[in-house]
Order: structure tokens, then C-alpha cells, then sequence
């Protein structure tokens, strides 16, 4: 099963909003840093946002309190980092997407068709010995379909990691000084 890793003992789960200046190699330096403190990332996903000069970063990782505070200081060291945000779980709107490819012949396809339905996913893509089916939603959803669909054999599998924002009429980005990049 392609799940999460557990969390250590005593770890939490956290998720980083980091907002960055879309620029090449702060990627690198980002997931550089955790490795540097030898902290795994459970997902790591990268996209422009409503302004072309910045870019989001979301970071999901498994960290005690204490590490992650010093990890967000020398993040907020880093050229080019312009803000991050450790979200709370009950003011986060957070997703994910995964394409499950599973075998499904003549015999099991009505069966797979249904765990589809009661999910409230898409089929993408039917062949005669397969499906692959396309599901969003939080990392809980995601993981009881995949371990519903395990019984039928999960032939392939891809999964975006978390994207994330808080709640509420207010963007990360306003946070963030100047109205343009090259101001700052």
C-alpha cells in the first residue's frame, strides 16, 4: 500500500504554506534545507499562484515543534523566500489528486464501478483488463479508496501530494510586502 509513513513518536504532522519568488533553483534550496536536517517530506508541491511573480510551495512533513520552528527561521533566511505559514488543520482547506490505475476484468468491473461511485470519483480511462480512475480530496478519502480498491490489484498509481490554503475571504499573498516583487 502507498501510504504516508507514520509519524515518529512524539512527531506531528505539519503542513507548510511557503510562498516564494518564482525563480529557478528555490526549489532545490527548500527541500536542500530539510535534507540538510535530515527531515523526510511526505509531499512537496509546486505551483504559480494568482500573482506570476510568486510561487507556492506546500510542504507536508512529519516534525516535532521544536525542529519545525528552527526550520522555518532558516527558511525565512533563504534568498527568495518571501513567507510561510504553518497551517492549522481546522482553519485548512487541503487536497490532493491520485490516478489509481486497477485491474479490472469482466468479473470484477461492476464491483470496481461501484467503489467508484460511492466515492463520487471519475473513470478516466477504460481498457479491457483495467481502469483508471481519478479522485481528489483529503489525504483520508484518498487513502480508505485505496485501500478498498487494493483487493482488486492497483496496477499503477501517482499521487500530487497535499495543496492547502486557509479559509476565508483573505490571500497569503497580501501577506507578502510591496504589490510586486521588485519593489521589495
Amino acid at each position: 500500500m502507498a501510504n504516508y509513513p507514520a509519524s515518529k513518536p512524539g512527531s506531528q504532522r505539519h503542513t507548510l504554506s511557503v510562498l516564494v519568488e518564482n525563480r529557478p533553483g528555490v526549489l532545490a534550496r527548500i527541500s536542500g534545507l530539510f535534507a540538510r536536517r535530515a527531515f523526510n517530506i511526505n509531499s512537496l508541491s509546486v505551483s504559480p499562484t494568482e500573482r506570476r511573480d510568486i510561487s507556492r510551495l506546500t510542504v507536508t512533513a512529519d516534525v516535532d515543534d521544536v525542529p519545525l520552528e528552527q526550520i522555518i527561521k532558516q527558511l525565512n533566511k533563504l534568498l527568495h523566500v518571501l513567507k510561510i505559514v504553518d497551517l492549522n488543520a481546522e482553519t485548512t482547506v487541503e487536497r490532493e489528486l491520485v490516478l489509481i490505475k486497477v485491474a479490472a476484468d469482466e468479473s470484477s468491473r461492476s464491483d470496481v464501478l461501484e467503489i467508484v461511485r460511492l466515492f463520487r470519483v471519475r473513470v478516466v480511462d477504460v481498457n479491457p483488463d483495467s481502469l483508471t480512475i481519478e479522485a481528489t480530496g483529503a489525504e483520508g478519502k484518498i487513502d480508505a479508496l485505496l485501500g478498498l480498491l487494493e483487493h482488486y490489484g492497483v496496477i499503477e498509481l501517482v499521487r500530487s501530494g497535499a495543496v492547502a490554503m486557509s479559509r476565508g475571504p483573505h490571500a497569503l499573498s497580501e501577506k507578502v510586502i510591496g504589490s510586486t516583487i521588485s519593489e521589495r
